[in-house]
């Protein structure tokens, strides 16, 4: 797997200008934890996917296209090639394990998407296999994709517009796709820049697979935080990851139901759980001192779960 260049995630911005927003970066408003959010969930499905998924589409080109689209995701990534699947007229199918939230699946239904359930084994071996029994048409890879991570790092272009040299970047590890397109760009442009990883303790393999020196299989309990997480660490990711991440930082699901509470209270920003993993580790204090950017992935929360947290609990 090639890691996009600062070129490359140029081109993704003008090849998909109109379909990903610039989004801002803002102040986070906690005093004793000084940094700036990157505000991903203002995206136009409310996630960061869009800009990935735009530019994977557009590459392929209109012959591709023709038979429609399909993705394998928890729900963001379906939702942004719905989005582009609608603007094009195109069908689109999402496979989606059992235990993707309501809200995700409201969202892809909204937006055309066709959805296929499956057991959360099964959708994790077509991120391997690329292949689905009756599957049509273009599949988008929801991060193993150079035309995805290029989409991906035109965050980090936005970033040093507004920020020209910032000390570390907070990223939610997920498949990778996100961390790996802004880290390339980041490496190229600002080298001195930290890369830090943010995971969630109920599924944590990159930092197990970093300890191992390998990827490794760990124990995987759904949660809330529904947007990062998996047993695996995806070999090719693995490898891509390995010289472009300094570190990981793990927190639990209450710590980021935290970060969440503390977000809208303090922002008025709604994040979900993956969303707020950066802001989880940045208030850990691993993140160290000097100017810190936190990449709020997303924002698309069930409404009773965000009620449960913003009440003071855990989902």
């Amino acid at each position: 797997m090639i890691a996009p260049t600062a070129d490359d995630a140029r081109a993704a911005r003008a090849r998909t200008a109109g379909t990903p927003v610039r989004t801002p970066l803002v102040r986070f408003g906690a005093d004793d934890a000084p940094a700036d959010l990157k505000l991903e969930n203002l995206q136009p499905i409310g996630s960061f996917k869009i800009r990935g998924a735009s530019n994977a589409m557009a590459l392929a080109g209109e012959g591709a296209l023709r038979h429609g689209v399909w993705t394998a995701s928890a729900g963001n990534m379906a939702q942004g090639v719905a989005f582009c699947a609608r603007r094009a007229g195109i069908p689109c199918t999402v496979v989606v394990p059992e235990t993707a939230p309501l809200a995700k699946r409201r969202a892809i239904e909204r937006l055309g998407g066709k959805i296929v359930d499956v057991p959360v084994e099964v959708w994790i071996e077509i991120f391997k296999t690329r292949r689905h029994p009756g599957m049509e048409g273009l599949f988008v890879h929801p991060f193993s994709d150079p035309a995805v991570m290029a989409g991906n790092g035109v965050i980090a272009l936005e970033i040093l517009e507004d920020v020209p040299q910032p000390d570390a970047v907070l990223v939610p590890y997920g498949g990778g796709g996100l961390i790996c397109g802004i880290a390339s760009v980041l490496a190229e442009l600002s080298p001195r820049t930290k890369i830090f990883a943010c995971e969630v303790s109920t599924a944590a393999p990159l930092a197990a697979s970093r300890r191992a020196g390998r990827p490794v299989t760990v124990p995987y309990t759904p949660s809330f935080v529904d947007g990062i997480g998996a047993p695996v660490v995806f070999d090719e990711m693995f490898e891509l990851g390995r010289g472009l991440i300094d570190d990981v930082f793990v927190s639990t699901p209450q710590e980021i139901a935290a970060a969440v509470r503390l977000l809208a209270e303090r922002n008025h920003v709604i994040a979900e759980g993956a969303g707020a993993a950066g802001i989880a580790a940045l208030l850990s204090g691993k993140a160290g001192p000097g100017t810190v950017v936190c990449i709020v992935s997303g924002g698309n929360i069930d409404a009773h779960k965000l009620s449960v947290i913003l009440e003071g609990g855990v989902p």
